[in-house]
């Protein structure tokens, strides 16, 4: 398969020096892969997804996506990047209030110049909330403005789908619902990259389930079938095992 995303030996250092968020992560990610970044909190593994989003920018090593290197685009080049190669899905909504669905949905469009309704509504259509097309988000529940939040995220057809804990603001039930969303981006052919805490619903989903702590990689497991998480892991690499 080919490679979507490089880290190489990548450090972030916060607080002056003082706060290590990464120390020499090194990682590829190849196009068409669920892979699921776990840790506890503090670990690293959402300062790693904002790097990969050019949200945030490395204090040392690189960070390329789809064969650009990010250290080398500037402010406005990173933001067409990311408009164009990037969908980002956060744990709360980030819905404007006073939009309709559909409109939140096609801000990032907009954003490109393309004021066409119709990819929007096939996306409300294709997530199971076509009928809300036309409501505030003050009137839908935690699922369905997480659907519209992971729809706007699609809507620009990425190539990379970041989700950071999309469950984190939604119940067990509505949280599964999102990740069985999710799986199924995935088997379409969706390049999705997931940082949860966690562990029965990255496993359960995910093809791919990588271990943060302290800011260094400490496993990285590959899952025996990528259709469907099952519990039992094969070991890529392993430079010690969470304890």
């Amino acid at each position: 398969m080919k490679e979507l995303v490089r880290l190489t030996d990548v450090t972030k250092v916060y607080q002056g020096g003082i706060t290590g968020a990464l120390n020499g992560v090194s990682l590829a990610v190849e196009k068409g892969e669920f892979t699921a970044i776990m840790g506890p909190s503090g670990s690293g593994k959402s300062t790693m997804l904002n790097l990969v989003a050019g949200l945030d920018r490395p204090t040392s090593g690189s960070v390329s996506v789809s064969g650009t290197d990010l250290g080398k685009l500037g402010e406005t080049g990173l933001a067409r990047f990311r408009r164009d190669h990037i969908g980002f899905v956060f744990q709360f909504f980030y819905l404007l209030p006073n939009l309709t669905a559909l409109e939140n949905v096609l801000i990032p469009a907009q954003l490109k110049g393309d004021g066409s309704t119709d990819r929007g509504r096939e996306l409300l259509e294709k997530l199971g909330i076509a009928d809300v097309a036309d409501r505030y988000p003050a009137r839908l529940s935690g699922g369905q403005q997480q659907r519209v939040a992971v729809a706007r995220a699609l809507i620009n057809n990425p190539t990379l789908l970041l989700a950071d804990e999309p469950t984190g603001a939604l119940d067990t039930h509505t949280g599964e619902q999102v990740m069985e969303l999710l799986g199924d981006l995935h088997r379409e052919g969706q390049t999705i990259l997931l940082v949860t805490h966690d562990a029965k619903l990255a496993t359960r989903h995910a093809a791919r389930v990588i271990s943060v702590m302290d800011g260094k990689i400490v496993d990285d497991a590959r899952l025996a079938s990528p259709e469907r998480a099952p519990s039992e892991v094969i070991r890529m690499r392993s430079e010690e095992k969470l304890r």
